[in-house]
Formats: structure tokens, sequence, C-alpha cells
């Protein structure tokens, strides 16, 4: 397939991306700077923001038979970077103390967020494992990055010997649809398993339970999510907001992808499987968080249940513009959520310290001595609760609406028991925040940290948590333009 004009412009964000990971490199090597380094990467993720609406002017293009640029993948693409912009800022104030080389915590995450990128527009299971791998790798080096923490090494350990299995049960079930189909990308696929003659699908549907199970680790869906708690409480706080939001959108997007492509992705077998692994995340995740005193493990478990409620609304994928609409709108909810309660994390803590501060008893009184950050925690704990007029709200309300378009009772009980759990650990921790602290704090955030760049990140973020949930228009509204095709 020859390269054309149009194909250059669908594909400038991620050759931005890639451009200014090199110059990132570049700038390291000639000198370590802890201003000019990340302002190098801000600018190059605001240019692959600007970039997006060329790309999506250019019209749905096929780049190669591995890519498919159109509206939905840029929309992914769009919320990767924007994601990776958000945890960026955090990283400058958090790693700013760090005794040893802090630049390269930069070139990681730019790294991981090209990977997500690749992934979200892929159509062929190449460049989709190919991406995924370069996204995992980094998030190898970023968990572990403050190394001399215990917690942290043995995190990143765990996050890479999970991981590399998930890798090996996606590869292996790559391997079988290879075998039978003789093709590895998703139309091909497709159009194979359309045929009426086709008898033997023993092949095809282990493929398809192999790539399942791949995906249950990477999103961290029960029964897989053993690794889940112990990553998010040994990762930096910024890294643990990085892996809740990028790490798992763009495997989302991908699995989207595959669902509406691949009719062996939509047989019984595999909707049973798919309703299996939302209702026991949703449960198990709420239920496991309960007892929680660690705030990053009781986040991550909060994760599983969140990204089930995704898998309630990616179940609709025979109405592939509803799906589109009800996973867009959870993952933009989830993730600006996410980010502001990572954020608050990241503020109160420093690489410099022996541990982040994500004990219970950490925030114990935060009020009294912080109001405006402990107000920012407020809000992100009741939009992760589904509380109206947050944008949590908003994005269950999709949900729910896509489960009783399913019919299926179990999945919208599930939904409301989840929820209803959810509301006590959140609530708990938000308690503590307004109880009267004894005696001195051990963590506390700076007196300026609403003039630093994450700050004021996180500031905006909380801002637009309210935002949608007062207004979800504008986000539909965007949604339904990534949908739509130029004229």
């Amino acid at each position: 397939m020859n390269l054309t004009l149009l194909s250059a412009q669908a594909m400038l964000p991620l050759l931005i991306m890639a451009t200014t990971i090199i110059v990132v490199m570049m700038a390291i090597a000639i000198r370590r700077h802890h201003w000019w380094n990340p302002l190098l990467a801000v600018i190059g993720l605001n240019l692959g923001l600007v970039s997006i609406f060329s790309a999506w002017l250019a019209g749905p293009q096929v780049v190669t038979p591995l890519f498919l640029v159109d509206g939905p993948g840029l929309f992914f693409v769009g919320l990767t970077l924007i994601t990776t912009l958000a945890c960026l800022t955090l990283v400058h104030a958090y790693i700013d103390r760090y005794a040893e080389n802090r630049e390269e915590m930069y070139l990681l995450m730019l790294t991981a967020a090209l990977g997500g990128m690749v992934m979200s527009i892929s159509i062929s299971l190449v460049s989709a494992f190919i991406g995924l791998e370069i996204m995992s790798v980094s998030l190898y080096g970023l968990v572990a990055y403050t190394r001399q923490r215990r917690h942290s090494l043995e995190a990143g350990i765990k996050y890479m010997v999970m991981s590399s299995a998930s890798s090996a049960f996606m590869l292996f079930g790559m391997a079988l649809l290879y075998a039978e189909f003789g093709s590895l990308d998703f139309p091909s696929i497709g159009h194979f398993m359309m045929q009426p003659d086709r008898k033997d699908i023993v092949l095809t549907m282990a493929a398809t339970m192999l790539l399942m199970v791949g995906f249950g680790f990477k999103l961290s869906l029960a029964p897989f999510h053993m690794w889940t708690p112990d990553v998010y409480e040994g990762s930096p706080a910024p890294v643990g907001a990085f892996l809740a939001t990028t790490g798992k959108v763009a495997v989302m997007a991908m699995l989207l992808r595959m669902l509406i492509i691949m009719p062996a992705m939509r047989s019984p077998a595999i909707l049973i499987a798919m309703q299996v692994l939302a209702i026991a995340s949703v449960l198990v995740g709420s239920l496991l968080a309960l007892k929680q005193s660690n705030i990053k493990r009781m986040l991550g478990y909060s994760s599983m249940a969140h990204f089930g409620y995704v898998l309630i609304g990616m179940l609709m994928f025979w109405q592939p513009k509803t799906a589109f609409m009800v996973v867009a709108v959870y993952l933009s909810v989830y993730s600006v959520t996410a980010i502001a309660s990572f954020g608050v994390i990241a503020l109160m803590s420093s690489a410099g310290e022996a541990r982040d501060a994500d004990g219970l008893q950490d925030y114990r009184g935060l009020f009294w001595h912080r109001p405006l950050l402990s107000s920012v925690m407020t809000v992100a704990l009741l939009s992760l609760a589904g509380i109206p007029l947050t944008a949590g709200f908003i994005g269950k309300f999709y949900v729910a609406l896509a489960g009783m378009a399913l019919g299926q009772i179990p999945l919208l009980v599930a939904l409301f028991l989840g929820s209803a759990i959810g509301i006590y650990f959140y609530l708990r921790t938000m308690i503590a925040l307004y109880l009267r602290a004894p005696g001195m704090r051990g963590y506390d955030a700076k007196l300026n940290w609403g003039a630093h760049a994450g700050g004021l990140m996180v500031l905006g973020v909380a801002g637009l948590v309210l935002l949608i949930g007062v207004y979800p228009h504008a986000l539909t509204w965007l949604i339904e333009r990534a949908m739509s095709t130029p004229q």
C-alpha cells in the first residue's frame, strides 16, 4: 500500500509523539535539566493534541494493513495524550527532590503513551501487540522508578512477571488465530469467521479465550487481579494515576475494536465470560476495597470495579455507536476522577521520602491544614462513588442505560450493589479528611501547592469533574463528533 499525504496527515499525532521522544532523549543526553527537559515533553504532548483535529479532518484512513485512523481511534488517542499530560505535570513537583536521575521518568511516560496511541488505532494483532509491549515495558521502569523503596522495587517485579504472563497468553491466542486463518489483521479474521462453511471453531474459541485471559490481566479484572493492590501501593503516586488511566484506556480501546470487527469475540461463550468478568470485577473489587487503610490500595481495588462497569457498557458492541458512546463517556469520566484523587496523593508526597502519603491516617484532619486540597479529594471521592452532580454519576448513568438495553438483570444488580458498597469506603476516606488530627502531621502538602503546575492541573481536573456532572453535553457532543465523518 502506498503512503499518501492524507495517510501522513492521519498519522500526525503518532509522528509528533515519536519525534518528541527522540528530542527529549537527545536533550537529556546533552544536558540534564529538570525544567527544560519536561518542558519539551509538555510541548510535544500539546502539539500532538492540536494535530488530532488535522488528523480527523483527513477522514478515516487505512494506513498500511496495521492502522485505521478514524474518529473513535483519534478520541482514545486524544484521551491518552490528555491523561499523559496531566500525569506528567504531577511528576515534576513529585520528583523534584529525588536524589537520583529524574529526567528518564518523563521519557518512560512518553514512550508508554506512544504504545497506548498505537493500540488505539490498531486493526492488526501485530501492531496492537507491539503497542501493548511498548507500553508495558515502559511501565515496568515507571512502577519501580523509586527503587530505593522496598515496595516500589517489589511492585515493579510483580508487574513485570504478571504482565509477561498475560502477554504470553495473548501471544498463544494470536498464534492459534494465525494457524487457523493465516492472517492477523482484524478485518481479514472477521471475514474468514463469517464464512458459512466454517465448522471447526475449536481453535477460534481457544484463541479468543486466551486473548480474554490476557485482557483480564492487563485490565486487572477479577479473578486476574492479584497483582493490582501491591503494584498500586508500590508505584510512585503519579505513576499510579498513569497506570489507572493511560495504561488501561488503550487496552479498552483495542478490546472494543476487536469486539466490533471480529465475530468470534461475540460468540455466546465469550459473552457469558465477559458478563462473569464484569460481575466478578464489580463485586470483588468493591468488597476488597472495604477494609483497606491504604488509599492507593483502595483505589487499585476500586479500579477493578470501575473497569467492570466499563465492561458492562462494552457488551453493547452489537450497536457500535452506542457501545463507543458508553465506553468513551465512562473512560473520560473515570480518567479525570482518578487523576484528581491520585493527584492529591502526589501533591502530599515526594519521591525523596521513604514512602508516599497513602495511609488513611496521613489524611486525618487534612481539611484543617489544606482546605482547598481536601475539597479536591472530596470531589474526586464523591465522583468515584457516583454521587449526582459529579462526573461519576454521568458515567454510571450511561452504564445503567446500557445494562437495561441489554436486559441483563444480573449486570444491573451488580452495578447497584457495587455502587452501594463503594459509597461506604469512599465516605470512610472522606470523613477522615474532616476529623481533628491529634498531634503533628508527618505528611503535608506545601503551602504553595496550588501555584505549581501539578496543583493547578489538579484544581482544573476537580472543576472538570463538577462541570461534567452538571453539564455533560459538552463531553457527549465531543464524542458524537468523533463518531461522525468530517464533511
